[in-house]
Order: C-alpha cells, then structure tokens, then sequence
C-alpha cells in the first residue's frame, strides 16, 4: 500500500461540481458581476421580464430544446441559510469587499418566506419544434411583486443560456437527418426504416464535460438512435422519464487492433467473429489502423463464408482518408468482395456488410457524401456516418447568436420597455440606418402561432387580441421552485416531426 495515498472524502467521491452545490447552492453558478447587479437598477422597479432567442446563423429554423433538461438539473434545488451564508462570505472576498447587501437581503427571503424555492417563472416553446430564427423562444420572469426579487431573473441568466448547446446540437441533427432522408427517399426502398440509425453520435470525449455531453448528446437523440454518449441516454430516462432513447453496437477501436500488432487483424477479427456473429447482430471493426483497403482487399474474403452463415451484419469503419470519397470506394470494394442486390429504384444494396465513417466529417458534407454513394450506383442505406467533437462541441454560442435579455420591467406598478439598440457604423466611421443584429425586443413578449398555415411570429403581450386565428404557444414548465411540466421524450421527438 503507498503510505502517501489519500483517502477521499465522501465529498469528493461524489465530485467537484456536488461540494460547490451543497456548499453554495443553485445561486453559486452565476457570472460575478451579476452579484453586484441589484443596487443598479430603478430603485422602485418590483418586476422583470426576460427573453431568449437565436439571433441568427446558418440555418433559418432552430430546434427549441432542452429548456427543462437545464431548468431540472441547475434550479430545483432548494436554497437554505448555511448555503447563502457561505455565498456571501465567498462573494465578499470575491469582490474585494465590495459586496453590496441586496442580494444576500433577497437570498434571505427567499429562504425565510418562500421556504428556499425561486419566484420565478420560465415559459418554454414546445420542446422539439423547429421555430424561425428571430424569435421568442423562452421566457423568464419573476413571480411577486417585489423590490428584492425582481433582479433574480437576469442573476440566473447564466445557467439558462447554456440552453444554447442542447439547441445548436439538436438543429444540427435535425437538418442532417433531412439531408439523409432525401438521399434514402431517391435511392432505398424503404427511407423510414433506415434513417434513425443512419447518423451516430461519438462525440463524448469530444466535449468540455460530463454535463455537456449529457445535454448536447440528449438533443441529437431527437433526431436518431444512434448513439455512443452513454451519459445523453441516462438523462434523458431521469428528465424525461424515457428509457433506451439510444442504442449502439459492439465494435473495435484502434487499440484493441493494434495490440494485436500489424500482422494480428486476423486475430482480432477472429475474436470478433466468435463473440458476436451471431443471427441478426450487428458488430462494427475499425479497418484503417494500417491499410484499410488492404483490410478489405485481403482481410474479408477470409471471413466472407462464415458471415454468411451467422445471420450477423458486418460494419466496417475506415477513419482516415477523404470524408466524402472515402467510403465510396470502401462500398465499392465491398460490392467486388460480398456482392449485391439491387433495390427497387435500381440501386445496390451490399450483401450482409455496411459501411460507417466515423471522422473528419462536417454538417455540411453529409449531402455530398451521400451524393457520392448514389453517383456510384448505390443505395444510401449502404452506409451510415458518426461526429465526435465536431457535432457536440464544434460550435458556440455564436453559431446561432443566442441571447438572453431583459425586455420589460415594472416601476411603480406600470410596465416599461427595456431594449438595446447599438448603433451601427461603416468601415470610415460614419453613423449607418442599419440594424444591429444585436438590437434586442422590447415589452412582454409572446410568441403565436398560425395552426393554418404553421407560421410563427413574436408579438407584443398587448397585440395579442389582434390575432384572432393564432395560438399562443409559450407553455410554463418551471414555476416557484417546481417543474410543472415535463415532456415525455417521444412527444418531443413528435413534435420534432422525426422518430415516431
């Protein structure tokens, strides 16, 4: 035994982020210059109201996701004394001593007259609808009218922006599923059947954390069953109370062939074979540790017989080369090697193998790829394709221009607008008419839908009785410390218009 070996505390067995929460509670996860924000506003304003959109990006729709997988995981959490204590004292030295009474007055009342549970309340688009970029996605308000409260709602703007993850990922997905959809709908006999399997997510290892793995890994379920995020398919059977939202299969990575060394694939193969050849199985073997087209060249063949006898599918994953040719040329040699039937739109449809490329590929290359295939006379269905880092990580906040902002207060008992509008100026300084993107909206906001004709459009709280035919659509899921709604994960999937 190493006499220098430490013990961890109990507290530590259960991680980092569960001290900081026990310790410190819901409101130690917040930006700094928030806990100086309260002595700042109106000295009369008693309300407010915030809002949350996608601003912009490279898609026109964005998938509304994951609102109550945030709200359940950072604000169900009841406050209490010792925790506020704590906060104050850290903030104190924090702020080098310039930590204002405000908050902690509010903290205290929260604990002492609403038994630790936040007056606020968040309504939330359905989870799982495409919704027009520009729009009012979710709103955050407070609950009393009073002085000491108000400010809560933009000191949890941190937690909630993070929203954007779930969001981006979830569209993301979305739009590849509809890029492989059509590839399937032109070239397989049966699209449907195929397209929930046909985009894999490996991007745990790919990202900043568990929590974002969970989050960004749960929303490219709505759109697929594949999935090796583990953590992604565990939330969403505890926040939506769904099990098995995502599957995966047995296969190798390059470790477990390379210890076999360059002259041990055969072996490895081998292995495989015995453990999971089995009717109707599915097992996938990375092929490009050395050579790929020499794997299939002179690897398969051996195995060709015993394939057929077992009744099993057989993926092979070729992680180097070009994304988009790649593969093609794998199907090809696969085609020369297992042989064919062709479907009823005259495409091929490789006999007992398929084909999965798992690296280097980007959202936008999926049509191209695809496209590849059918030029090369196959179906779609041949082959499947995986992100890592670059679904659940390679993007920001900024990919869609996410924000969060306060659009209304109340003084006084009388509603005001609140909104920013920067000034815009060309390349010689000259003061431009043109908008900012960053121009926020301003009132209480709702956003309505048309059940005729699918629009959607953001309106004013007080314009609402101008549209007679339309649908308010903002749904309160969070309220006083409670979640009062939550989704079954297949109505959101539904919703999505994806896996029924």
């Amino acid at each position: 035994m190493n006499p220098n070996r430490i013990e961890p505390t109990i507290a530590q067995q259960n991680g980092l982020m569960y001290q900081i929460r026990q310790k410190y509670g819901i409101v130690a996860d917040s930006d700094s210059y928030k806990l100086s924000h309260a002595p700042q506003y109106p000295r009369d304003a008693d309300g407010m109201v915030s809002y949350f959109e996608a601003r912009g990006g490279s898609r026109d729709k964005i998938m509304n996701y994951g609102v109550e997988l945030i709200t359940q995981e950072y604000l169900l959490q009841r406050l209490t004394h010792e925790q506020v204590t704590n906060m104050i004292a850290w903030a104190t030295e924090h702020m080098n001593g310039n930590m204002v009474p405000d908050l902690e007055i509010a903290l205290r009342a929260v604990v002492d007259e609403l038994d630790g549970k936040l007056p606020i309340r968040i309504r939330n688009a359905p989870e799982g609808k495409m919704i027009p970029i520009g729009n009012v996605l979710m709103t955050i308000e407070t609950t009393i009218p009073d002085k000491r409260f108000f400010s809560l709602v933009s000191y949890f703007e941190t937690k909630l922006v993070r929203v954007w993850s779930p969001m981006t990922v979830g569209t993301t997905s979305y739009y590849v599923r509809q890029d492989i959809l059509r590839a399937l709908e032109q070239s397989d006999d049966n699209p449907e059947a195929e397209i929930n399997f046909r985009f894999h997510d490996f991007g745990s290892r790919g990202v900043g954390g568990m929590e974002v793995a969970a989050f960004a890994g749960s929303a490219h379920l709505v759109s697929f069953m594949g999935s090796d995020t583990q953590v992604a398919i565990m939330a969403n059977e505890f926040a939506y109370g769904d099990r098995m939202t995502g599957y995966s299969i047995p296969a190798s990575e390059h470790s477990t062939t390379t210890t076999h060394g360059r002259e041990g694939e055969i072996q490895l193969v081998t292995q495989m074979f015995d453990a999971y050849a089995k009717p109707g199985a599915l097992f996938a073997t990375v092929i490009d540790s050395y050579d790929a087209i020499g794997f299939i060249r002179n690897i398969t063949p051996l195995f060709k017989e015993r394939l057929e006898s077992s009744g099993a599918t057989w993926i092979l994953r070729p992680d180097s080369g070009d994304a988009i040719k790649t593969p093609v040329q794998i199907i090809i040699e696969l085609d020369k090697i297992f042989g064919s039937e062709e479907n009823s739109k005259g495409f091929k449809v490789l006999n007992n193998v398929r084909v999965i490329q798992g690296d280097g590929i980007t959202p936008d290359q999926v049509p191209d790829i695809f496209a590849e295939v059918i030029a090369a006379g196959f179906s779609a269905s041949n082959l499947a394709i995986g992100m890592g880092g670059g679904l659940l990580q390679k993007n920001n906040r900024d990919s869609h221009k996410f924000a969060l902002k306060c659009s209304a207060i109340r003084i006084n008992g009388v509603w005001k607008d609140v909104f920013k509008d920067p000034s815009v100026y060309d390349e010689n300084w000259n003061k431009v008419e043109t908008k900012s993107f960053k121009a926020s909206k301003r009132g209480r906001l709702e956003l309505i839908r048309n059940p005729d004709t699918n629009e959607y459009k953001t309106v004013r709280v007080e314009e609402l009785s101008q549209y007679v035919n339309w649908e308010p659509v903002l749904e309160t899921v969070y309220e006083d410390g409670y979640m009062v709604r939550r989704t079954p994960f297949s109505e959101i999937r539904q919703n999505a218009g994806t896996i029924v």
